[in-house]
């Protein structure tokens, strides 16, 4: 029985203890062959018992990442943007963007991962879930982009976006507004109130972020850029736009002529307090007559909202068409 139990031991292989100081744990750490059945035996179960602890030490360790996504090399050119996605042209060209490029550079890539999920669409391409800036970066370096990859439905993947961007918190006021109201308008949520809950913001919170991104258009592109608009904008914009449309969007017209264009301060203060050359509501329409010396008329009709000027005249020689022709030009010039 001796000999099978030295047998079996000779089999176990585990990590080795200590020394310790008796003669016993020599033998056992030597390497040498006990000469009892007995040493044989404390020797198996001793190195049964450090296996098993090992064996309970790596299970704690797999333990903390149940639940993790494993992270993979993923080449750019097939990774698309999400149709959710909430970020800005302009967001791409921009000093931060630049200094994300030179930084993802260095690194020779991404080291914070991107999150994907795959497209089914048998193809093998990815569709962005958060990341797009680095994703884009990595697009334009040529570079290998680090990600992660989960299947989501669309509703998860909107939810999971937002979470990601709102805690990043780089994220400009009307790109939420645009990634919120596309949502909405793609049916994405029932209700405005469903999608606050959902993303858990507050429904007020939410409305100035839809009216940021549901602003006319004259009033966005008055601004250089309509990631320059911030929420404690909105209410006064919307009252202004709601009291006298007329009136905003000529300033607005206005503006968009402007070169270079103002400070964005600047803009909001003219399109809510009535800045700017744009005549007043009660004189946004003019006509002018004109009498000529020989019975000649003329009549002038000038439109601030739609920024037009009509001229009529009556009784002119057939001579001097082209003359007033010729004097439009000049004006048009």
């Amino acid at each position: 029985m001796g000999k099978k139990l030295l047998e079996k031991a000779s089999l176990v292989i585990a990590p080795r203890r200590p020394l310790l100081a008796s003669t016993t744990a020599t033998t056992r750490d030597t390497g040498t062959k006990p000469k009892t059945a007995i040493g044989a035996m404390a020797q198996f179960t001793d190195r049964q018992s450090a296996a098993i602890q090992e064996a309970s030490r790596l299970k704690e360790q797999l333990r903390e990442f149940e639940g993790s996504l494993p992270a993979k090399r993923l080449d750019p050119q097939k990774v698309v943007r999400s149709k959710w996605a909430n970020r800005h042209e302009l967001s791409f060209v921009d000093a931060e963007f630049e200094a994300l490029k030179a930084d993802i550079l260095a690194q020779g890539g991404t080291v914070q991962p991107i999150k994907v999920r795959p497209l089914n669409d048998g193809s093998d391409r990815y569709e962005v879930i958060f990341g797009h800036r680095r994703h884009q970066a990595c697009l334009e370096l040529g570079l290998p982009v680090l990600a992660l990859v989960e299947e989501l439905d669309d509703t998860s993947l909107f939810v999971e976006m937002d979470r990601e961007n709102r805690q990043r918190k780089d994220l400009r006021p009307y790109e939420v507004g645009l990634m919120y109201a596309k949502a909405l308008d793609h049916g994405l949520f029932p209700s405005a109130r469903k999608l606050a809950e959902a993303v858990g913001i507050d429904l007020s919170q939410l409305g100035k972020s839809l009216a940021l991104a549901r602003l006319p258009t004259d009033v966005l592109e008055a601004f250089a850029s309509p990631l320059e608009l911030q929420y404690r904008w909105v209410s006064d914009l919307v009252g202004a736009i709601q009291k006298d449309p007329e009136r905003v969007l000529a300033v607005a017209k206005e503006l968009q002529a402007h070169s270079p264009k103002l400070p964005a301060a600047d803009i909001f203060k003219r399109l809510t307090e009535g800045g700017g050359t744009v005549p007043p509501p009660s004189s946004a329409k003019r006509e002018e007559q004109l009498d000529g010396k020989a019975g000649q008329k003329g009549k002038l009709s000038y439109n601030a909202r739609k920024r037009s000027i009509r001229i009529d005249l009556e009784n002119i020689e057939p001579a001097r068409f082209a003359e007033a022709k010729a004097m439009i030009a000049k004006f048009l010039a």
